[in-house]
């Protein structure tokens, strides 16, 4: 029988407990449900003196997973700091032959995992980013894949190179096809996952690809601006404004003015325009590049 501590025992003070383990050096679940410790999920504890890891709930849940499982997926992404919208479900990927039982938030695919396809964030054990990558990129819908993949890009997470060469060396996997289809739509110079959502309505919209964070400058060589997106041939600019446009609202103003004088037109769309509006903002486009390629009579 083990003996019970009157104190709280060294050995629980490093990291998340499990009830288990608690009871197994004689310290008690009563004892545990203290105001010493903290409940973190997943029947597991940390002592109050520890300062919780923003994600002390994936390693609570790390402490009761089998040997060789790994977080991936969307979870992979958002420890690796992908821009990542959707789902906050904890994504594990579990070796053949080892059973974890999925629930609600907590899904779960098997796979035997190359070791090169491995790394650690922390104390987490996680895919790769360019594996990380390839599964998003077969499992999201494409544009929110695309969005993920754009910002490991822009983050130096991957290069495209490398994500060109993993998928072409892929074979028999589900959703193979779709992942070759993101290859195709990605921009390495986007610099935020709405930006990446405005340029996917033009280009699933059947609108030629613009070019992305082009520094355009006028006849003498004065600077005078870097939109988001760009249709040279029509002078035209778009640009997402987002929370920070508020604060620069002066600087955009006069930005847009030096456009306008070198004879841009400049188009700006917001989240909900992005989110509810695409239709509109495909047509808007659409009719300002053909007025502004139409040939002069």
């Amino acid at each position: 029988m083990h003996a019970t501590f009157a104190g709280n025992p060294e050995q629980l003070k490093h990291g998340p407990v499990t009830i288990a383990y608690a009871e197994g050096l004689g310290f008690s679940r009563q004892r545990l449900r203290g105001r010493n410790w903290r409940g973190i999920g997943c029947g597991t504890y940390v002592w109050a003196g520890i300062e919780l890891d923003p994600h002390s709930e994936l390693l609570a849940l790390h402490c009761r997973l089998p040997p060789g499982c790994v977080f991936s997926g969307l979870t992979a992404a958002r420890l690796h700091g992908m821009d990542t919208d959707g789902s906050l479900a904890v994504e594990v990927t579990v070796p053949t032959g080892v059973s974890v039982r999925a629930r609600w938030g907590f899904r779960v695919q098997t796979a035997a995992l190359d070791p090169t396809a491995l790394t650690m964030r922390g104390p987490l054990p996680v895919t790769t980013p360019l594996r990380t990558c390839f599964d998003l990129a077969r499992t999201l819908p494409l544009v929110d894949a695309v969005v993920a993949f754009d910002s490991a890009l822009h983050r130096k997470l991957v290069t495209l190179h490398e994500l060109r060469e993993y998928v072409g060396r892929s074979s028999r996997v589900r959703g193979l096809p779709q992942a070759r289809r993101v290859i195709e739509l990605l921009e390495p110079d986007v610099e935020s996952p709405m930006e990446s959502r405005l340029r996917m309505i033009l280009v699933l919209g059947g609108l030629p690809r613009p070019e992305v964070q082009v520094e355009l400058r006028d006849g003498r060589g004065s600077f005078l601006a870097r939109p988001d997106l760009l249709y040279p041939a029509a002078r035209l600019a778009i640009e997402y404004d987002g929370t920070t446009h508020r604060d620069h609202l002066v600087a955009d103003n006069r930005r847009q003015n030096r456009l306008q004088r070198a004879g841009y037109q400049l188009l700006r769309y917001t989240s909900p325009d992005v989110y509810n509006r695409a239709q509109e903002i495909l047509e808007e486009v659409r009719t300002q590049l053909s007025v502004r390629t139409r040939p002069a009579r």
